[in-house]
């Protein structure tokens, strides 16, 4: 018999096991004068997920300098569009995030935008961990475990919000650096430290998950994912003054208000 199923083999253990395996955290604070939407700490080998409206400003924080947020998007009210990692890079020829990026769907309209980012540790390239990755690296990979991998964590993040692991594309990471050596070679450049943070604007509704887990690249033989901290809140007016003026970013800005305009009444905008 497992472990782990020794400690569930009765409902008495059943019931400590499972609170042995709750963290306690606080909800964070936001920025002076802003009414919150969304709360919440993640620690490391943890996932969250929630349903944002168009117009939230998203902050994550990476509290202890060892965070990696590591991100999916979808369109809450079409949740077959979602993130596409590949246009991301290639619709703006730039393969590094940085302010004024945008976070591209899969039919060329912008998901988010990152509106500030004092990290500039990010990857668009390497997706997150898989089971087996993690098993080779740190011994587990599994959800209940100590070093689970991003993709255990996206497919319940995922199920949670009615999709499926087909639904779960290629994803996004933040506070955790990759660059492209001349020859191909993916080299991690590790994190900006702690307390950095990346605003995202969004776009249209989406259900966004969260899964902070270690990189791919993560040179450390241990598995030292920290805490990071999550807050939304409502910032509408700022998609009336967005500061990228790349052509190719007003072109999919301008798919996506023409998609938002088509499908919602004038009033209610």
């Amino acid at each position: 018999m497992s472990t782990a199923t020794a400690n569930t083999a009765t409902t008495h253990s059943a019931k400590e096991h499972a609170r042995s395996q709750a963290i306690s955290v606080s909800a964070p604070e936001g920025p002076a004068g802003v009414e919150l939407t969304w709360a919440t700490t993640v620690p490391g080998g943890r996932y969250t997920s929630a349903v944002l409206a168009r117009g939230t400003r998203l902050r994550l924080r990476d509290v202890d300098g060892a965070a990696c947020a590591n991100i999916l998007l979808y369109r809450a009210d079409a949740p077959w569009e979602r993130l596409n990692a590949a246009d991301t890079v290639k619709v703006p020829w730039q393969a590094y995030l940085r302010t004024g990026h945008p976070l591209l769907s899969d039919q060329g309209r912008v998901l988010a935008t990152v509106v500030a980012d004092s990290s500039g540790h990010h990857d668009a390239l390497c997706s997150s961990t898989s089971r087996v990755v993690n098993e080779a690296k740190y011994g587990t990979g599994a959800l209940h475990s100590d070093s689970p991998a991003g993709r255990e964590l996206f497919t319940v993040a995922a199920a949670k919000n009615g999709l499926e692991l087909r639904d779960l594309p290629p994803s996004i990471s933040f506070f955790h650096g990759v660059r492209v050596e001349t020859d191909g070679t993916l080299i991690s450049t590790g994190t900006a430290g702690a307390g950095t943070e990346v605003d995202l604007l969004i776009h249209l509704p989406v259900i966004v998950l969260l899964a902070n887990t270690a990189h791919p690249l993560d040179p450390s033989p241990e598995f030292t994912t920290t805490s990071l901290e999550v807050l939304a809140w409502d910032a509408r007016a700022e998609l009336e003054s967005l500061a990228n003026t790349d052509p190719e970013y007003q072109r999919a800005v301008w798919n996506t208000e023409s998609a938002w305009t088509a499908m919602t009444p004038k009033d209610a905008r």
